[in-house]
């Protein structure tokens, strides 16, 4: 069984980079996906609310959750904040291993690679 996790944020598409490379940069998580369009449809505080968000896919090491968490609601906007954790049952073991040794022992800064 794997140790490894997807951790499930929506925010405004305007913080999505952020939040990302804050997480990978302090070995929060290995590797952050940004879904870039999707729309939420909720109700909040009594009210019908439709929300244009980017949806983060974010792979961690479950025992890292709860530091994740907390980084999360320092950067994230909203007063409640969706961050859902799924764990992984199988993968891809050279994957898993990846995220593994990705995410926990701070080192240097890395340089930033662009495409």
């Amino acid at each position: 069984m794997s140790q490894a996790a997807i951790v499930l944020v929506s925010c405004p598409a305007e913080l999505a980079e952020k939040i990302a490379e804050k997480v990978v940069v302090e070995r929060l998580a290995a590797c952050v996906n940004i879904l870039p369009s999707m729309t939420s449809v909720y109700l909040w505080q009594g009210k019908l609310c439709r929300e244009s968000e980017s949806l983060l896919l974010i792979k961690i090491q479950a025992s890292g959750y709860a530091d994740l968490e907390k980084r999360i609601k320092e950067l994230h906007t909203y007063e409640v904040p969706e961050i859902i954790m799924v764990s992984i049952a199988a993968g891809y073991f050279p994957y898993l291993n990846w995220i593994a040794e990705s995410v926990g022992a701070k080192t240097e800064r890395p340089e930033r690679m662009e495409n």
